[in-house]
């Protein structure tokens, strides 16, 4: 996509107008894509502008040490210098562009967690009423931990045919069966899945993520328990419950951290929309 007659839209709010909307630079966007991003960058732009010249901007100075660490921030996300220059020219952009629009961006966002800071803090009636208008969001399903062994089936391999595959993990679990503690040894010897450099360590889950094969043996499990050799589409697994969180629901008092965090939040977003809207257009 050629540029040159969009110069006058500032090339780092395009380019992150672009990024945001489409995951990728200007000049790799269809003309309609291109078109978006410029509509979107335009209205970021006019309202940047807004929040600038408001006098809640006055006073509002940029350090050159917080300026460096945005800088430093974007520089290190490429190998060296030269491509890192190289993708600032290919988005109209150098050093110097990119500082501009980077103390730009600093003293828009300092300005507007100004305006927050007017947010009042949220009450504990407040968080109360939140609680027990919503008390699905307090309900943890139970969790298991889990690690597996697996084999794969592939018939191109003369050992990975279906039945040579599930004889090979019936042999695994029968060496598990007097010494589980070998499990992680075994995963990390014999399973044709990534997660045997972990031992096998799939994670925790709860119902419903993992396969539905694994899933409905999994949760009638007993702790450190191994499972009998189950059949997935990608092949064939047993498994270990190495933990189990039973379900529970959050207290009041466990929940008021994150139940603050959320409404605080909303009330800081509340409070720059209802400035933003009243500034002179």
């Amino acid at each position: 996509m050629n540029m040159t007659a969009e110069v006058s839209i500032e090339p780092y709010t395009l380019l992150r107008a672009a990024l945001a909307l489409f995951k990728k630079p200007p000049a790799e966007l269809e003309s309609e894509q291109f078109t978006k991003a410029r509509i979107h960058a335009s209205k970021a732009y006019d309202i940047e502008t807004r929040v600038l010249n408001a006098k809640e901007a006055t006073g509002v100075i940029i350090s050159d040490e917080e300026l460096d660490r945005a800088y430093e921030e974007i520089r290190s996300r490429f190998n060296d210098d030269e491509s890192f220059l190289e993708t600032l020219k290919h988005n109209n952009l150098d050093s110097d562009g990119l500082r501009a629009a980077l103390k730009r961006e600093c003293k828009v966002n300092a300005v507007m967690d100004k305006v927050a800071s007017r947010t009042p803090s949220v009450s504990e009636v407040e968080i109360g009423i939140f609680y027990h208008c919503h008390p699905e969001k307090f309900n943890i399903p139970e969790q298991r931990t889990v690690r597996h062994i697996l084999i794969t089936i592939n018939p191109d391999y003369p050992e990975n045919s279906r039945e040579n595959a599930r004889q090979r993990l019936l042999d695994i679990r029968l060496k598990l069966k007097n010494k589980p503690y070998k499990f992680p040894d075994l995963a990390l010897k014999y399973s044709e899945c990534p997660t045997s450099l972990q031992g096998g360590m799939l994670g925790v889950f709860a119902r419903g993520i993992l396969y539905p094969e694994i899933d409905a043996v999994l949760f009638n499990l007993k702790l450190n328990e191994i499972s009998q050799v189950i059949e997935t589409e990608v092949g064939f697994h047993i498994i270990e419950c190495i933990e189990i969180v039973k379900a529970e629901t959050l207290s009041l008092q466990k929940a008021t951290p994150k139940i603050r965090e959320i409404m605080q939040e909303r009330y800081r977003r509340n409070c720059q929309k209802a400035w933003l809207s009243g500034l002179p257009k």
